[in-house]
């Protein structure tokens, strides 16, 4: 294996850029999904992003172990990514929950759920393309943690809402898992822009 002894940063953070576009292209899909009436074909696409997704890490993961030198530290770069992926893989399985399912009617929580999400990752976006040369990301960090407050809040509510009575047992099975999985993806927002936050403190 051929290790480059001076790294190529720009190629970095262009595939860091690349990974985050991707994501937000996912999570506004998935908007769509909670809207739309042609369900099967937005999961499809989602699952296609979720693919893009995984190559764009792989190169990043490959690109790694071939460089002696990173721009940031290996570890915060792998990390980065990581949890990226963990966001559009949580994407990519609720829509499938909700296809496996059948569910019909989308609950307004996950829908509400779904948009703090769709809010996050355009966030998410602008500090990956920025990350080689950070400024002014700070309140995007605090606005992605004052989202993943929304999501606590939304969850709660919508693990009330599921013991009010008029809820099937198996719909309330169904809805627990879809809500989690959402609620997971926004958590994985708030990781990022927490990774985010480090590499920047590291670095300046």
């Amino acid at each position: 294996m051929k290790l480059s002894l001076v790294p190529k940063e720009h190629d970095y953070f262009r595939l860091f850029s690349e990974l985050a576009a991707n994501l937000d292209a996912a999570a506004q899909l998935l908007v769509k999904f909670m809207n739309d009436g042609d369900r099967k074909g937005v999961a499809a696409a989602i699952l296609e992003h979720e693919h893009v997704g995984d190559k764009i890490v792989h190169d990043i993961i490959r690109k790694l172990n071939k460089s002696f030198i990173t721009p940031i530290d290996r570890e915060d770069i792998y990390d980065l990514v990581a949890t990226t992926d963990e966001i559009l893989d949580n994407i990519e399985a609720a829509a499938d929950m909700v296809m496996l399912y059948r569910v019909g009617e989308i609950t307004e929580q996950a829908r509400r759920q779904t948009d703090v999400i769709a809010q996050a990752t355009p966030l998410l976006k602008e500090c990956m393309d920025n990350l080689e040369k950070p400024k002014g990301l700070d309140e995007r960090i605090i606005a992605i943690n004052s989202l993943e407050n929304d999501g606590d809040r939304i969850l709660r509510d919508a693990m009330a809402s599921l013991f009010d009575g008029g809820m099937q047992c198996t719909d309330i099975i169904k809805w627990k898992d879809i809500y989690e999985i959402l609620e997971a993806a926004i958590d994985e927002c708030e990781h990022v822009a927490n990774v985010i936050e480090s590499i920047v403190l590291k670095h300046n």
